[in-house]
């Protein structure tokens, strides 16, 4: 039921957006810039290249803003705001201590019911964040390894990574959207609008399956920076120590559970499989590159 919710709202933000975007954008063009002397009413490519943008971007911001309602929607999720357990204590402190030093303002601090070790952060900016463990976290790992994690999502958030793949999914999907738009009127001047149509569906598939190999690749690469950020505040054997924490239950207890997750580009431990679907590097790897610090 959480998890339909977000999803609803994922949707019903995307639908608000597109909708708004047909009512403003026309009246732009036709109106309100010919007004200020700016006649683009003959630009057909540039029309199609800023409506295209402003459903690329548009539809990622939308989902950035609300990305903490989103993924709270989409768990059995408590936050903490008076610890009231040792456990609540280093989760909370350690966020709080860590924000404190990058003078950023303190992340929310949830807890979501899931048996998997397992934490991510989001949010729209460093300022506006939340941070997320998970109970399988709790109960599999140390406590220097847990602090070790936090330390690895606060690098995200300080890092703005949140920020950084919605402007590159942005851009991604002004692409897909130009190509697909640039199809359609391609074939709708020569009288075979059907044929345009199909065409402009399947090149935007092809063209997002290519694109997402770019933002995975960028995924992967944030895993690199997170990591060195946590070895920077808590040393590398923490977080070598929480990875291979994390590595053995994966392999032990449910070795598919991050490709059924909805969330799992966003977490400490995620998909990596395959060499360019893959949104986390092999545990392995990212051990080998801590070690090199």
């Amino acid at each position: 039921m959480k998890r339909m919710k977000g999803i609803f709202l994922l949707l019903a933000a995307n639908i608000l957006i597109m909708v708004t975007l047909s009512v403003t954008v026309p009246i732009l063009i036709n109106v309100i810039l010919p007004m200020f002397g700016i006649d683009l009413r003959g630009s057909i490519d540039l029309f199609s290249l800023v409506w295209a943008a402003l459903f690329g971007f548009g539809g990622a911001f939308i989902s950035l803003a609300f990305s903490k309602q989103m993924a709270r929607a989409m768990l059995d999720c408590q936050q903490i705001t008076q610890p009231r357990s040792h456990a609540e204590q280093v989760i909370y402190g350690s966020v709080q201590e860590i924000a404190q030093r990058l003078h950023i303002t303190m992340p929310e601090v949830w807890v979501y019911d899931s048996p998997d070790p397992n934490a991510f952060a989001t949010g729209p900016s460093k300022n506006n964040s939340m941070v997320a463990v998970s109970t399988g976290l709790l109960q599999n790992l140390k406590e220097d390894e847990v602090k070790a994690v936090l330390a690895h999502e606060m690098g995200h958030v300080y890092n703005g990574d949140m920020f950084a793949t919605t402007v590159l999914a942005g851009l991604m999907n002004t692409f897909v959207y130009y190509i697909a738009m640039w199809v359609r009127r391609f074939f709708a001047e020569r009288d075979q609008a059907a044929l345009g149509f199909g065409l402009s569906l399947v090149l935007q598939i092809v063209v997002s399956i290519l694109a997402s190999f770019l933002i995975n690749w960028f995924s992967r690469h944030r895993e690199y920076g997170a990591d060195a950020f946590s070895a920077r505040v808590y040393g590398k054997d923490s977080m070598i120590s929480a990875l291979r924490a994390i590595d053995r239950w994966v392999k032990s207890a449910q070795p598919e559970y991050s490709t059924q997750d909805a969330l799992a580009t966003m977490k400490i431990s995620g998909d990596s499989w395959g060499v360019l679907r893959a949104t986390h590097p092999p545990i392995e790897d990212r051990i080998a590159a801590l070690e090199r610090l």
